[in-house]
Parts: structure tokens; sequence; C-alpha cells
């Protein structure tokens, strides 16, 4: 196995297991129980507990910007339509994991953010780099006239990413996909125009 292969099998043993139960709740123990992978090795690729924190927000950044090349880059739909295809691609998700986890960026946003600020720099940059890939949506949706012209595009992305990190943190508290229904009516159904989409 090269290192490129030992690290990444750390990283995504850990990401299951943080994903799961929380950053602070997982111990690196049960990191390496689960990758395989000796004590030693772990401090061959990570410093610390936190620089191995810090390379798994990258990772899960690159999962999610897998998902959305895959939605937000198909051109044979209208910019709304590749937006909404987007964030319903989640829905069945959760619903097989039975509204629990939630998104893994959000989650740590919640429990790192007030504790390091490594973490916190982190965890903006990644947010921000979500919001940039819907704005860019969002232009190209005004530019299609699927857009508002009252609705300025960042604005209304900062808005969006903000409504659905609520809905997903709603999700998992009452335990059932009516937060993302709701966030679904709401953004699709109400604030964005363009041809009518199919709600939930």
């Amino acid at each position: 196995m090269t290192k490129t292969d030992t690290r990444q099998k750390i990283l995504e043993a850990g990401a299951e297991l943080v994903h799961r139960q929380g950053f602070h709740h997982t111990g690196l123990k049960e990191i390496l129980d689960a990758s395989g992978v000796p004590k030693g090795s772990f401090y061959f690729y990570f410093k610390s507990k936190e620089d191995f924190g810090l390379a798994l927000i990258d990772h899960y950044v690159e999962e999610s910007a897998a998902v959305a090349r895959s939605c937000l880059g198909d051109e044979s739909r209208s910019p709304v339509a590749r937006l909404h295809a987007f964030f319903l691609g989640f829905y069945a998700r959760f619903e097989t994991q039975g509204c629990q986890k939630g998104c893994p960026i959000g989650n740590l946003c919640q429990e790192m953010s007030d504790l390091s600020p490594a973490f916190r720099q982190k965890l903006e940059s990644a947010t921000e780099l979500m919001i940039t890939g819907i704005t860019q949506v969002l232009q190209q949706a005004r530019a299609a006239g699927e857009l508002p012209d009252h609705l300025d595009p960042e604005e209304t992305a900062r808005f969006i990413m903000s409504s659905w990190q609520g809905a997903m943190l709603t999700m998992k508290v009452v335990k059932s996909l009516e937060p993302l229904y709701r966030f679904d009516r709401f953004i699709f159904g109400e604030i964005l125009s363009g041809p009518k989409q199919e709600h939930l």
C-alpha cells in the first residue's frame, strides 16, 4: 500500500466515525482500529488529532465537490434545475440514515468553531467554497432569467446555505425529512423563479 493510500484509508475510516459521533467523541484508537493502521503510521501522516481533523475537513470538501460537479455542472438542465437536483440528491441518503448524521461540515461547525481557531478558519473556508459554488449557479440563473432581478446571487446563496444547514439540524432533532421538504418548498417554490419545479 502506498503512502497516499494509507493516508486516504485513515481519512476515510475517520470520516465515517466523526460524521456519526462527532470529533471529540471519536478516539484515536477507534480511528486506528477502523483503518487497520498502527499508531506510528498515524503520526507519520498527521502531527496531532487536530491536524487530522483539519485534513478531514478537506476530505469532506472533496467529497462534496465531487457531488456538486456532477449536478451543478450538468448543462443539459437549467441553472435552477441543477441547483434543485443537487439538494434533492441528499434526501434519499438522509432517509436511509434515519435522519441522523446530517452534514459533516455543518456538524463540525457546531462542535468545533468555538473551540479551535484553526478549525474555525478551515471551516469558514469550506463554507465559503460551497457558497461560491451556489453563487456561480445563481449568476447563471440570473443570466437565464430564472433569478428575480431584486435578488443578489451571492446574498441569495448565503441565505440558501444557512437555510439548508438549519434544515439539516432540525431534521436531526425531529427525526423527519419535513424540515428539508419545507426548505425545498420555500427556496424552489417561492424564492427562485424560472420553470416550475417538482416540489416535495
